[in-house]
């Protein structure tokens, strides 16, 4: 920080405990990003309990954040830009889903958006402001979708055309004539 006001803090002495209080929770935050974001395995119940419906705690019903699904994808990968120490509010995290969806993404369905995140524990709202902030497991669960998503699926879809490098497209090709014959092979044993 390069300003006490980067923090919403005064200037002066008197303010230094606040200072020292905010900055040591910005400290800690952002290591807990980093050291989530070198291992961001999920766990299957962890993964299940996100990307199915469930009930919270208190009965309510956790709408489901299912893998794959373009709203849920930019709604994640936002979360993940704005893995800040301040927090985001609405607004802002709404500009973010809407440059990354690419479509229209209304207002209405980011407060849905923003239910389901708090419901699934992924964030916690600050008290007396409209900031939010990620959960311990929303940095997990932002983290491991979007990388999943973009270092994994999306380059494996992609794998067959020309830019993928030739290794990778000779063995998905094995795999589909494997595939193929194997196919062959079940309808030649029905017959028989």
């Amino acid at each position: 920080m390069n300003s006490p006001d980067d923090l919403r803090c005064h200037r002066r002495l008197e303010h230094l405990p606040e200072l020292q209080t905010k900055a040591r929770d910005i400290n800690r935050r952002l290591l807990d990003t980093e050291r989530v974001g070198q291992g961001c395995v999920l766990a299957s119940p962890a993964f299940e309990r996100v990307a199915l419906p469930t009930l919270t705690a208190d009965g309510k019903r956790a709408p489901a954040l299912r893998f794959g699904d373009p709203r849920v994808m930019a709604l994640l990968g936002a979360l993940c830009v704005s893995l800040t120490a301040l927090g985001f509010t609405h607004r802002s995290l709404r500009a973010r889903v809407n440059h990354l969806l690419g479509t229209g993404y209304s207002s209405n369905q980011m407060s849905y958006d923003l239910a389901r995140l708090r419901r699934n524990g992924l964030i916690e709202r600050r008290p007396h402001s409209n900031t939010y902030t990620l959960t311990a497991d929303g940095q997990r669960v932002a983290l491991f979708y979007t990388k999943v998503h973009n270092r994994l699926l999306r380059p494996l879809l992609a794998a067959d055309n020309v830019p993928a490098p030739t290794p990778l497209r000779q063995a998905l090709a094995t795999i589909d004539r494997h595939v193929n014959n194997y196919i062959d092979d079940a309808r030649i044993q029905k017959a028989a």
